[in-house]
């Protein structure tokens, strides 16, 4: 799956907000390597997963997830020769003993969750193992029991260790009112009486310390010192049949290296399955069901980032349409629509359950391409609509039958008039590939289109024109507009100026009404050599164009006549027609003075001759180019847009 559409969808955060709800490390490692997959069984394998998941969640106890604390530590060394400490084994111990509570607990969810319980069916109980660390270890201190001959070892530690307390009482009673205080300290180990440094020589024995003012020394009287040495002797013992039994202990854990390291893994997925769906719970989410045509229908859908702050959305395309071009004015929740589809389709590809009501479905692609941002680059100089163009090379490069597009604000960025036409352009070819297209857009001559053309359906972004406020509702089947006149009148504009606005717009609409659009036949296989044919001919073109539910619409034919007016698409401007087709089908255009010839399929006609002109107006006049008309020195002129036409004097009419 493509990684910028993910960052551009923030699915990343998505990944963030289910590692949030996982336990352990391991659950929280698969959810930050989660990704969308393509294949339809395995996908429906995980959303049931999760949905079980989440079943076990909302109507059972709490699920007794074993913690994987030092399991990491213990795995990674287990077989390297590394022996384990207390507090190795205490977590090892402590790991099994939820284990097997984790396998009985599954068990009796085996009905109610069949595909989930089956997890810890995999899992080892290791109870030899457990009653080992547990005979051995205990507190974090190996025990007296672990071994004879260390039973043996602390049982003359404890004597010795008596008799050495009691020579120190002894001890201390003598020489009380020679001592700094009346307490026995130790230095490196060993016992030891704090004497006033005047009274040194009345104390037999050695000097291990001296205070930090040399008031006090520190005296290990001559009557405990080979009781000491054999106390070190025997606490070196204990230290050494500790580490036999350590290392036992180590040596049986490495025959349970298969069993750990399976158990460990089952609890990670099971951590990673059950934080799905906490994060499912949180968004009141449900399952989908799926299909392979490109069908999407979801109800009440709310982006998994905006919570509840978001209006539900309506949202359908695949069943008559697979192609579907929003409009709205800004800010009213066309680019939120557009993620959010997204975004969900995304999170059901990964398993994910979705916030939307029940009976909606999802369809699963194979790519998911958007184009939303602008994404410019200070570093490397990419203009807008650089950045627009190189989005599109590389979504034409992997589109085909099972992808979906996402285009946000279409011909944005240049001249109106040529980002139009390339957008059409894409669209068509978009089509041609059998792609899911979902696209935003403010302009009409892209609504036009997709009003005109099978396999294309307009939506709009409900607005309130009186509190100038968006709805954020989605209608499938209708044009939106922008509303910037009447946001503009409500902002205080001047009247006569949106007066204005509105007739220079309806201009140019009654020029784009005279259009009709029609696709090349769709392909297969993205990557055929019927991915660069030409369009149809003209007989292909001279037929009607139909959509589901419209009226058929047809085609002009009829040749461009002397003095028509017609407007031209690539150039946004009009001009008079001085030169009838020829057999080629170019025709003579006179622009603002100059001539040019073009073929008749760039044209529309825009106001025929026979409503500019009364009948015996003389259309050699209206074709005369600048120079001439300037030395006719002609009184009158005539305005027809794009042009300024000088009318003869009454007397010569």
């Amino acid at each position: 799956m493509n990684e910028t559409t993910m960052l551009r969808l923030e699915y990343d955060q998505i990944k963030t907000r289910v590692s949030e709800c996982a336990f352990s490390y391991l659950g929280k490692r698969h959810a930050a390597s989660m990704r969308p997959i393509t294949d339809l069984r395995t996908i429906k394998i995980r959303l049931d997963e999760t949905n079980e998941a989440l079943q076990i969640i909302r109507h059972g106890a709490s699920v007794p997830v074993p913690s994987l604390e030092g399991m990491e530590h213990i795995l990674q060394l287990l077989g390297t020769g590394y022996m384990f400490s207390e507090s190795d084994f205490s977590h090892m111990a402590q790991f099994i003993r939820s284990c097997i509570q984790l396998i009985k607990y599954m068990h009796s969810k085996a009905d109610a969750a069949p595909t989930v319980s089956a997890y810890a069916s995999s899992m080892y109980s290791m109870e030899p193992l457990l009653s080992e660390i547990e005979r051995c270890i205990h507190s974090g201190r190996v025990t007296d029991i672990a071994s004879k001959e260390l039973a043996k070892i602390r049982k003359k530690i404890a004597v010795t260790e008596e008799r050495i307390k009691r020579k120190l009482d002894s001890l201390t009673s003598r020489h009380r009112s020679i001592m700094q205080e009346n307490m026995i300290s130790q230095r490196n180990g060993r016992y030891v009486l704090p004497i006033k440094k005047e009274f040194r020589k009345q104390v037999k024995g050695n000097v291990l310390d001296e205070s930090g003012s040399g008031q006090t020394v520190y005296v290990e009287p001559a009557e405990i010192t080979n009781l000491q040495f054999d106390q070190s002797a025997n606490m070196a013992e204990e230290s050494k049949e500790e580490m036999k039994v350590l290392g036992d202990l180590t040596a049986m854990a490495e025959s349970y290296n298969r069993e750990l390291s399976i158990n460990t893994e089952t609890v990670g997925v099971l951590d990673f399955l059950l934080a799905k769906a906490k994060y499912a719970m949180t968004l009141d989410a449900v399952s989908v069901e799926l299909n392979l045509d490109g069908i999407i229908d979801i109800q009440g859908a709310r982006h998994p980032l905006m919570s509840n702050a978001m209006v539900p959305l309506d949202f359908s395309i695949g069943e008559g349409y697979s192609s579907l071009i929003i409009t709205g004015p800004n800010t009213g929740g066309k680019t939120m629509a557009l993620k959010s589809v997204g975004l969900l389709t995304l999170m059901v590809q990964s398993g994910l359950l979705v916030p939307v009501l029940h009976g909606s479905r999802m369809a699963v692609f194979e790519e998911i391409v958007v184009d939303i941002g602008d994404g410019q680059s200070i570093e490397h100089a990419l203009s807008t609509f650089s950045a627009h163009i190189r989005n599109m090379i590389s979504i034409l490069e992997t589109t085909g039958n099972s992808t979906l597009i996402l285009i946000d604000e279409m011909a944005s960025g240049t001249d109106p008039g040529e980002g139009v036409g390339l957008s059409i352009a894409l669209l068509e070819e978009f089509h041609r590939r059998r792609a899911t297209v979902v696209a935003t857009t403010h302009f009409s001559e892209i609504k036009h289109f997709a009003e005109n053309t099978s396999g294309f359906q307009n939506a709009r972004m409900e607005f309130d024109t009186e509190t100038l406020q968006p709805l954020y509702r989605l209608r499938i089947g209708e044009a939106g507009e922008s509303y910037a006149y009447a946001i503009a009148l409500k902002l205080g504009m001047w009247t006569r100026i949106i007066e204005r606005s509105e007739a220079i717009s309806a201009g140019r609409a009654s020029r784009n009404t005279q259009e009709s659009f029609v696709i090349p036949p769709s392909v297969n296989d993205e990557k055929s050599d019927d991915a660069n044919k030409p369009f149809p001919k003209k007989e292909a073109l001279d037929e009607t164009v139909t959509k589901r539910g419209k009226q058929e619409i047809p085609l002009k034919t009829k040749p461009f006549a002397l003095g028509d007016s017609v407007y031209v698409g690539y150039l946004d401007r009009t001009g008079i027609v001085y030169k009838t087709e020829d057999e080629r089908g170019n025709v003579g255009i006179l622009i603002q003075g100059q001539k040019l010839t073009m073929n008749k399929k760039r044209l529309v006609l825009h106001i025929a001759a026979t409503e500019l002109y009364p009948d015996d107006y003389d259309l050699d006049i209206v074709l005369e180019t600048k120079e001439n008309r300037k030395k006719r020195k002609l009184l009158g002129r005539k305005h027809v847009e794009g042009l300024m036409i000088e009318s003869p004097p009454e007397n010569e009419i």
